[in-house]
Parts: C-alpha cells; structure tokens; sequence
C-alpha cells in the first residue's frame, strides 16, 4: 500500500530553517550530497526522511511524496481522479524518480519511486 516516505520543506533561508528544526526536533540535518550549491539540505528522522529547500515561490507549502511502485501508473490514477500533473516525472539520479501532482482540492503532493539505476 503507498505511503508516506519522505518530505520537502521549502524556506526562503535554508541555513535559517536548518537551525530550527534542529532546534526543535533535534532532527540530524546536513547538506544534501550533489546539491550542496543549491542550498538543499537533507533531514534524517526517525521515521520518514526528508529535506530542506529553497522555496520555489510565495506561500509554497510543505510536500509530502508518497512511494508508489511506478509513477506512470499513479500519474495516471492522479488525472483518472480529477488531480492534475504539476511536475512532470523526474529522475534525481542515483536515488530514484519522482512527479509532483495536484489533487482535486489543489494540495500538492508528491510521488516517488525508488531506483538507485535512476539517471
């Protein structure tokens, strides 16, 4: 069954964000390997895993991405639904492939794909 498996935080500073959530949480943050330029920033919990990053845009909430065993199928259940594609599928190489998607009440969220070939 897909569930929750990881998270984005966007922030308009990124160092800023990264104190306080370690703050608050005591969540193990670091730079994220190949993206460190970008100010990207990943989160190690106990459960799920996640990252801090630059935000996109005003008002642009968190996201969560739910593991699905193939995004093409769950890209198409999405618009089946009633939801639409805001991000088309991506690879993040080494890691696996991702899209990000529009329900039908206009929250974002994410579907990932693990893949450690993804390039």
């Amino acid at each position: 069954m897909p569930t929750i498996v990881w998270f984005n935080v966007p922030a308009g500073d990124t160092g800023r964000a990264r104190a306080f959530y370690e703050q608050v949480f005591a969540w193990a943050v670091k730079p994220f390997p190949g993206m460190e330029q970008e100010g990207y920033l990943e989160i190690a919990t106990e459960g799920i895993g996640g990252e801090i990053l630059p935000r996109a845009h005003p008002g642009e909430p968190i996201t969560v991405f739910i593991g699905v065993p193939s995004i093409d199928e769950y890209v198409a259940r999405v618009q089946e639904a009633g939801g639409r594609v805001v991000i088309q599928k991506r690879a993040v190489p080494g890691r696996g492939y991702f899209a990000i998607c529009e329900d039908t009440e206009q929250n974002r969220l994410g579907l990932w794909k693990d893949d450690p070939t993804a390039g």
